[in-house]
């Protein structure tokens, strides 16, 4: 079941209750430090915020963060736009899909047909990983990151990744024509397989801080329905 958060205007540290609200968040965060086991993965659209919220949650959560993109070019030695430019984007996902199982602990050896050894042997750890947005449309990919993983989409409006993603040069995806016309049919052909994540949070344009509340208050539910 899809836990879905939307955000509204009162955060944990506004109002006339925020001392006890504040009690509340570090409650939340315990009990949610206590009980993950698994790596959080940040899935959905670029310009969502995948990156800079990640960092925030691992920062909460008091483990590492990892950008799967950053991981790519350091295999790679050479940044993305090159890679597609060079390569190709099979070649790219391909790369992506075998750094994201490294990444998540599981030996390069049960990629390929997802052979994946039990649960229980899985050499994971927690820890917040940040996926490019094409990553969870990979069907060994996505299988991969749902059986080894938390699965988070984080979603925006189709405004706020325009408004995003064009402060950054680096979106070879989006160099083939209207950026805004192309995130469009990116995110509509995209929505199916991101709404497989077991949670999803709205990232708009708010403080981080409300959203990583959200975000912490989804995973704590998900958790709670798992006991």
């Amino acid at each position: 079941m899809e836990h879905e958060t939307s955000l509204s205007d009162t955060g944990p540290d506004s109002g006339p209750h925020s001392g006890r609200d504040s009690d509340e968040s570090r409650s939340l965060l315990a009990s949610v430090i206590a009980r993950l086991d698994r790596p959080v993965v940040l899935v959905g659209m670029m310009g969502v915020g995948k990156s800079s919220l990640g960092r925030r949650l691992a920062a909460q959560l008091g483990v590492g963060f990892v950008d799967a993109d950053e991981e790519i070019e350091k295999a790679a030695r050479m940044p993305i736009p090159e890679i597609f430019a060079t390569y190709g984007e099979a070649f790219f996902r391909n790369g992506e899909r075998r750094v994201i199982a490294r990444l998540m602990g599981v030996n390069e050896g049960h990629i390929d047909g997802l052979n994946l050894p039990p649960a229980s042997t899985a050499r994971s750890e927690v820890k917040v990983i940040a996926t490019g947005g094409g990553a969870f449309v990979n069907d060994a990919t996505r299988a991969l990151i749902l059986e080894r993983g938390l699965a988070v989409w984080l979603d925006a409006e189709l405004d706020t990744l325009v408004e995003r993603t064009a402060r950054k040069g680096n979106r070879p995806l989006l160099n083939s024509g209207d950026p805004r016309e192309i995130l469009g049919r990116l995110k509509t052909a995209r929505e199916p397989f991101y709404a497989q994540a077991p949670i999803k949070v709205m990232s708009g344009n708010m403080p981080h801080a409300k959203t990583l509340a959200h975000l912490l208050a989804s995973i704590d539910a998900w958790l709670s329905a798992q006991a």
